[in-house]
């Protein structure tokens, strides 16, 4: 049998079709809802600009943190105690790091979400769990309460 240059183009061809067919069918679908999906980044948000800066309260670092949570939340913090994080613990025991967990859809402009407190030293390794309320107020998603 002879392979000719036809021959091994649509070898080639198949091969490639096959390919493209194969790795759109395996592809792994997302079967979190979209709720989750966009309240989640709010909370991301918010917990890296957090974490990226300084944790303890003060009314500067509430109004640098106001884009990303609602006005009730921002009006409720205004008055929390100096030097605490009302944002993870509510205390001066700052956590060293954080993960969002899981999502719950509570109605479709309400979601539950999960932040996971990490703690490490040479003497402590300790890890909370909180959940933040994220609402969709007009077109973005904003923190609304911090349940812990």
């Amino acid at each position: 049998m002879m392979i000719t240059n036809r021959t091994i183009k649509r070898l080639a061809l198949l091969l490639g079709l096959f390919g493209i067919v194969f790795s759109s069918a395996c592809s792994v679908p997302n079967l979190e809802a979209p709720e989750c999906t966009d309240s989640r980044l709010a909370a991301k948000e918010l917990y890296s600009y957090h974490f990226g800066n300084e944790m303890r309260f003060s009314p500067e670092n509430l109004k640098r943190r106001e884009k990303f949570i609602t006005p009730e939340l921002f009006r409720s913090l205004q008055n929390a105690p100096p030097d605490a994080d009302p944002f993870t613990t509510k205390d001066t025991d700052f956590p060293k790091a954080f993960r969002i967990g899981g999502c719950q859809v509570l109605d479709p402009a309400k979601t539950d979400v999960e932040v996971l407190l990490f703690w490490k030293t040479d003497t402590r390794t300790e890890q909370r769990t909180i959940h933040v309320e994220v609402v969709k107020e007009g077109e973005k998603w904003l923190v609304n309460k911090i349940l812990n």
